[in-house]
């Protein structure tokens, strides 16, 4: 058979020219009986060919070759949950925790290879994320079908016996490499310069001369080959620093804002295993088309491949690992276990700008304002991970009530346009610290920014890492339109995250379907919503296909600028009537203008007024900014229609 996913999977950190994949058909042993499954798609997808859901217990084989390198490790990326592994009836090792990568060494060996897996249904203690459990999870709801067995690909490496153990390379001076690891030799060389290894341990510093900064407008990417006298290693690497100063981010010393989508991974006839290279990079490149400038990766430790192409794409990254459902000491423990092998293989990306840590409290029983352990489960987290690696922000406790962070973020989710504005305007100013959160279907409760009173209310920045909202793709285009300005409306934002990417089965909050179709957005460019500049309209808008009523005098309508460029632009804002639900075009002959002198990057500007005819009856008014050369820079709309009240049925009055 054709192998699935043949690439070489740590691109990052290549050792390629001896390595052997182990995917493809396997055989594959249940309480029912004997089959085969294809490798790395876990079991309870089509991809594997089992199929099967709820199964806890499964026993792969396949021979292993022979191979003549120094020295031979049988390869993991990930298995869920608990993984025995045994060659020729010699057990290799077990392994627990489902999404980080292991190994065992099997140099000079060959035969039968057998890894027996149990995946236990009920999920609530252990490592697991959004994959669903029996007994349910709190959050089932916004869960999806499980990932169990091996899930990620199955290879044979050769190495040295020189070993070159690990590599952890830092590019945050901007003018250098750090360079640090773990290697059996006296000495390593880098880059063919030699350094000494003591106590099993080396260090080094790599100056760069003219150094080429990674960013997302020039993703530069250097090749560091690390080798001993049989050994060697290629570490791909960026010069880039991020960091917090006060409120804001800042990227290589500039200004950033977060233009952020969640994303989670999921793919319908492979769940959490991307079916292909080519499905990796397509969800990348459709985020950039559509405006987004960060991935965040949803509690999903997504396969190095993806953040390898993400460096080459200069796509920034949200990366965190998932967590269990309920808190217990243990499940604490072994949440804390998996952050050392997550940072020692994804910590070189210079494309992850940001770690996440707890999602909403979850593992954390909903409750770090009532708990104390919970609370500081929350902190330990945030402390071993800035042990871990301290170049990065750390978010401890994604959505709400955070005790240590570097990034103060929200999950707001709200179907009223007004008071999605106003608690914005609220919390943006600080009159507020606090927004209302559906956790159930008659169970709403406000949930705080903050989850101590000690928490500094200001000096960390701000930064909404989730919302979205609407039930047809038309209604969740309109509220991506007029919710992510009221977010560019208060510079005080350092950034969001729009919900999301694709649908996930029951999950229709996708940009597109969860095969990457378009949806209608009802002739929305998402491309125009989340760029560097934006127009902000003073509109409180009704309903999608209605933002405000056909006006029957003519209508003056204020628009700011949003602009997060490097310099200031100046420009002339526009608007002119079409026909409604029309598309944009750049020849129309606006019946307003007004020129802006300038705006300031991160600052918004001023209002403009415009002042339009009425058009007569339903219509869309485009809005748009042209620079000096006359390039169009900025556009939205406001689509003016009979708005009409509903029933308290919420049908329409008969």
């Amino acid at each position: 058979m054709t192998i699935p996913k043949p690439d070489y999977p740590r691109p990052d950190r290549d050792r390629s020219d001896r390595w052997l994949p182990l995917n493809g058909e396997w055989g594959f042993e249940t309480d029912e009986g004997a089959t085969s499954i294809t490798v790395p798609f876990a079991w309870e997808t089509p991809a594997s060919g089992v199929q099967r859901s709820w199964l806890e217990h499964g026993v792969y084989r396949r021979e292993v070759p022979a191979t003549d390198w120094p020295r031979t490790y049988l390869c993991f990326g990930g298995v869920h949950h608990h993984a025995r592994v045994t060659l020729n009836g010699t057990l290799l090792g077990e392994h627990v925790g489902g999404s980080v990568p292991f190994e065992f060494e099997v140099t000079g060996l060959s035969g039968e290879l057998v890894v027996e897996v149990t995946s236990p249904a009920d999920k609530r203690e252990i490592v697991h994320g959004k994959q669903r459990s029996i007994p349910r999870d709190d959050y089932d709801g916004v869960s999806f079908t499980p990932t169990s067995g091996i899930w990620q690909s199955v290879w044979l490496e050769g190495r040295g016996r020189e070993e070159i153990r690990s590599v952890v390379v830092r590019g945050d001076s901007l003018t250098g490499f750090d360079v640090s690891g773990e290697a059996d030799a006296a000495e390593v060389r880098i880059d063919g310069v030699p350094f000494p290894v003591v106590d099993g341990r080396f260090a080094a510093r790599i100056d760069v001369t003219e150094p080429r900064l990674w960013s997302p407008q020039d993703p530069q990417l250097y090749e560091i080959e690390v080798s001993t006298a049989d050994d060697h290693v290629v570490v791909t690497a960026g010069l880039r620093r991020i960091e917090v100063r006060g409120e804001q981010l800042y990227l290589n010393g500039e200004r950033i804002y977060l233009r952020g989508v969640l994303d989670q991974g999921y793919w319908p006839s492979s769940g959490l295993t991307a079916p292909d290279d080519q499905a990796l990079v397509a969800d990348l490149e459709l985020a950039r088309d559509l405006g987004f400038t960060m991935v965040r990766k949803h509690i999903k430790l997504e396969e190095p491949r993806w953040l390898h192409y993400a460096d080459r794409m200069g796509m920034l990254v949200w990366a965190e690992p998932p967590a269990p459902s309920r808190w217990t000491p243990a499940s604490a423990e072994a949440f804390l276990a998996q952050l050392p092998t997550m940072v020692e293989r994804d910590g070189n990306h210079p494309s992850i700008v940001v770690w996440g840590l707890y999602n909403e409290e979850w593992g954390l029983d909903w409750d770090i304002p009532g708990s104390p352990e919970r609370a500081a489960a929350a902190v330990d987290a945030y402390e071993a991970m800035r042990a871990l690696d301290a170049t990065r922000p750390i978010v401890e406790n994604s959505g709400w009530n955070h005790v240590r962070t570097d990034l103060v973020d929200w999950h707001y989710y709200d179907e009223d346009a007004e008071s999605w504005a106003q608690n914005l305007a609220d919390l943006a100013s600080g009159e507020r610290e606090d927004w209302p959160v559906k956790l159930g279907p008659d169970f709403i409760v406000d949930k705080s920014l903050y989850g101590s009173a000690d928490f500094p209310r200001t000096g960390v920045p701000i930064v909404n890492s989730e919302y979205g909202a609407g039930f047809t793709s038309l209604e969740r285009a309109w509220h991506s339109r007029w919710q992510t300005q009221e977010l560019r409306r208060h510079d005080r934002f350092a950034g969001y995250v729009y919900t999301e990417l694709t649908d996930v089965e029951h999950e229709m909050a996708g940009a597109v379907d969860a095969d990457r179709r378009p949806k209608d957005a009802g002739g929305l460019d998402y491309a125009s919503v989340h760029a560097d500049t934006v127009l902000v309209v003073d509109v409180i808008p009704r309903h999608a296909g209605a933002d405000i009523e056909v006006p029957d005098a003519p209508l003056a309508i204020d628009v700011h600028v949003s602009h997060h460029g490097p310099s200031p632009l100046a420009g002339v804002v526009h608007a002119a009537w079409g026909a409604a639900g029309s598309a944009f075009r750049t020849d129309a002959a606006p019946l307003a203008s007004a020129p802006i002198a300038e705006v300031a990057p991160f600052a918004l500007s001023e209002a403009l007024t415009l002042e339009v005819p009425p058009p007569g009856a339903a219509a869309r008014l485009h809005l748009w900014l042209t620079d000096a050369e006359g390039a169009v820079r900025a556009r939205t709309f406001v689509d003016a229609a009979p708005i009409e009240t509903p029933n308290r049925r919420g049908a329409r009055p008969e």
